[in-house]
Parts: structure tokens; C-alpha cells; sequence
């Protein structure tokens, strides 16, 4: 930008590729009036605009959050691609306005991946998750390149449906890094530790060399799978074997495997030890071991630094009391629930999802907003009536 001032400055006309650079730069930074001042330029020049130079002002525009001169140009543009129309999708959809974004999505004439990537990301974003994966349904015909397929197998690992992400780790044509530690990941995320661990070994028969990502996943599915000495292995020999240095997250993956495993103090030891300040997920991980395992002064400690780092966190009061109350220490409770109070945090309100015939329902605690609220509380509470009946004849 200061080159470009220079410029205007001297004998030098700038010219398309000139503008191009610096409508890009306004749009990094923002800058809505710089970007006025070049359209200017070009007017008062009467330039005959390209393509590419009307596709950068338009981005430009959308980028700066000025819809409404993106939808004056966009109809001006005598010659628009599929650039210019995604350009608008985004705009749209990034301002919460999924209507229009939609309705520029399905007047593009020749939509490519990133066209829908940029709709169903706008679904993704504003909370419509029924529609984004309805879309994504429709884009299955669409060659299955690594970057896609990497993300169908993240989307399937985080959505719980593990063998359908093995399903299609198994069949795409191209693997890289990122497809390991996706597969990787998903293991670990969904307990399965020794396919975790398999997965890492065919990668490194295939050649490939782990990163930081992968031996987050790795530490990730020992803890999950208890597996103590393997992850201890993983940790020590990072370094030594393949020039990774730990780092917070690999600590944090340690200091939950030790904790899970019943090992709280060692834990605490590794926290006290890292050659770095430990990080909000190292404390979270020991004031979780320390509620499984009961020990009170720990969680105590852990529960102080976390609220250090995020004092407005419903969910360390919550840990610390509920470790509390598995101690039996009800004043204890008390005075974190007093604590709360007092800073004016609430914890919140827990919710469930279920889908029925393609449509995904949410329940949140005390909501009413069901159409059929009535009913199904009346439904909850004849259940609730039933199983208090069936603990009296027990006794």
C-alpha cells in the first residue's frame, strides 16, 4: 500500500496487475476506502476492466462488508465466472444472510468444489447443519480429490460414524500427511487406540514422516485406550527419533493418559516440570483426573490456575464441585457454588440432539419451545413416576 502511494506519487500510471495487487491488499486489511480510491482511478482513467480486475474489486467489496456495492457491481459485470458468483455466495453467507447466498449459489451456471465448499461452509457457520449435509449430499457424483476426501474422513470421525471414515480412507486413490493424521485422529477420537496405533505404523511402512499433529492424535489414543507404557514410549522417543520437540499439547495428551490412568501425582509432577508455562488443557486434564480419583487438594490447585487463565469457565466450578461432592465435602460444594454466584457465572444449560425422519431436534433443560413440550414432559414424567415405583418394590 505505501509502494502503491509512492506510485501515484510519481510518473508511473499503474496498471491492471498493479491494481489487482493492490485491491488484494485492501481486502487482507480492510481497507473499504483505499479500495474506493483505486475503483476512482480506474473510472477516471476509463480503463477497460478485465475480468480478473472486476472479480479482485468485487472481493474486495465483500471483504470490506460492503454488500450493497458488490451487488451494484456484480450486476454492472457484463462477464462474470464462477469466481464472481462464489465471490457473492460467501459475501452473503458470511453476514448470516443464507437466503441470497442460496439463491446466487443456484443461479451459478457452472458450479465447481469451491462453490459448494463456500455454501455448504455457510450453512456450517450460521448453525444449519441439516442443510449443509443435505448439500453435501448432492456434491457425491463430484471426483473424489485428497482435499475432499480429507474432509469427508474428519466429518465422519467427528460425527461418531468411524467405519464410514475407514470406509473411505480405505478406498481413496491419494493419501498425504493430512490423510493419516486424519484417520489417526478419528481413531483416537472414538477410542479405538490399537487402530490408532496400526494406522501410525502403515504410515511410517509407507514412507511418511509424523508432525506434531500426528503425535497429538497418537498420546490422544493411548489415553483414551490406557495405554500407558505405549504412550510413555511415543512421548520420549518423539524427540530422539524424529526431531520433534513436545509441546504444550503433547503435555497436556500426557498429563491425561497418567491421570486417567490413576497416576495424579505423576501428572502433577510432569505440569510442574514442563520447560514451558502448562496450558489451560494440562490443568483441565489433572482437574479431571483429580475428580475421578478423589483427590481434592490437587483439583483444588488445578481448578486455582485454570480460573487464573479463564475465570468466567462454568465448567471448572462445575468439575471442582462435583469433585467435591465425590469426596463428600458439602461445605466445599457449597462455597464453589457461592463462588459462582458471586462472579455472576452460570453454567450452561445442558442439551441433547436426537434426528427423526431427517430432522434433527434439540432439547435443552427446562425448554418449552417443543410443539409438543406437553406432552413430552407428561410422557418424561410418567417415567420418572415409573421408575420410582419399580426402585419401592425392589426394596
Amino acid at each position: 500500500m505505501e509502494l502503491f502511494k509512492l506510485m501515484l506519487l510519481g510518473d508511473l500510471e499503474p496498471n491492471e496487475v498493479t491494481l489487482i495487487a493492490v485491491l488484494s491488499a485492501c481486502s487482507e486489511i480492510g481497507d473499504l476506502e483505499m479500495g474506493k480510491r483505486v475503483r476512482g482511478k480506474m473510472e477516471e482513467k476509463n480503463m477497460r476492466c478485465s475480468l480478473s480486475l472486476h472479480n479482485a474489486l468485487l472481493d474486495m467489496y465483500v471483504k470490506c462488508g460492503s454488500l450493497v456495492d458488490a451487488k451494484e457491481l456484480f450486476d454492472r459485470m457484463e462477464i462474470r465466472d464462477v469466481y464472481s458468483w462464489t465471490i457473492m455466495v460467501n459475501g452473503y453467507a458470511k453476514c448470516g444472510d443464507l437466503e441470497s447466498a442460496r439463491m446466487f449459489f443456484d443461479r451459478t451456471p457452472q458450479k465447481n468444489v469451491v462453490s459448494w465448499n463456500a455454501m455448504i461452509a455457510g450453512y456450517s457457520q450460521n448453525n444449519k447443519p441439516k442443510e449443509s449435509l443435505k448439500l453435501f449430499h448432492e456434491i457425491i457424483g463430484i471426483p473424489l480429490s485428497v482435499t475432499l476426501a480429507n474432509a469427508i474422513i474428519d466429518m465422519y470421525a467427528k460425527c461418531g460414524s468411524i467405519d464410514a471414515a475407514t470406509e473411505v480412507f480405505s478406498t481413496v486413490p491419494e493419501r498425504n500427511l493430512i490423510t493419516w493424521n486424519s484417520m489417526i485422529a478419528g481413531y483416537a477420537a472414538n477410542g479405538r487406540a490399537n487402530q490408532a496405533i496400526n494406522v501410525f505404523v502403515q504410515m511410517r511402512k509407507m514412507g511418511f514422516k509424523p508432525d506434531n499433529i500426528t503425535f497429538v492424535s497418537l498420546l490422544t489414543a493411548c489415553s483414551h485406550g490406557g495405554l500407558i507404557s505405549e504412550g510413555r514410549e511415543y512421548f520420549d522417543n518423539m524427540e530422539m527419533n524424529y526431531g520433534i520437540k513436545p509441546q504444550r499439547g503433547h503435555y497436556a495428551c500426557m498429563v491425561d493418559l497418567l491421570g486417567r490412568t490413576g497416576l495424579v501425582e505423576e501428572a502433577y509432577e510432569l505440569i510442574t516440570n514442563m520447560p514451558m508455562q502448562p496450558c489451560e488443557a494440562a490443568w483441565g486434564a489433572l482437574l479431571n483426573a483429580c475428580r475421578m480419583n478423589g483427590n481434592v487438594e490437587l483439583a483444588r490447585l488445578s481448578a486455582q490456575n485454570l480460573l487464573s487463565l479463564y475465570p468466567e469457565d462454568s465448567g471448572i466450578y462445575v468439575l471442582m464441585a462435583n469433585t467435591c461432592a465425590n469426596d463428600r465435602k458439602w461445605s466445599d460444594v457449597r462455597r464453589v457454588r457461592s463462588l459462582m454466584r458471586d462472579k455472576g457465572v452460570k453454567k450452561i444449560p445442558g442439551h441433547s440432539l436426537i434426528e427423526m425422519d431427517g430432522e434433527f431436534i434439540v432439547f435443552l433443560v427446562a425448554d418449552e419451545s417443543h410443539p409438543q413440550s406437553e406432552e413430552i414432559y407428561k410422557v418424561l414424567d410418567e417415567m420418572l413416576l415409573f421408575s420410582k415405583l419399580e426402585d419401592s418394590c425392589e426394596l
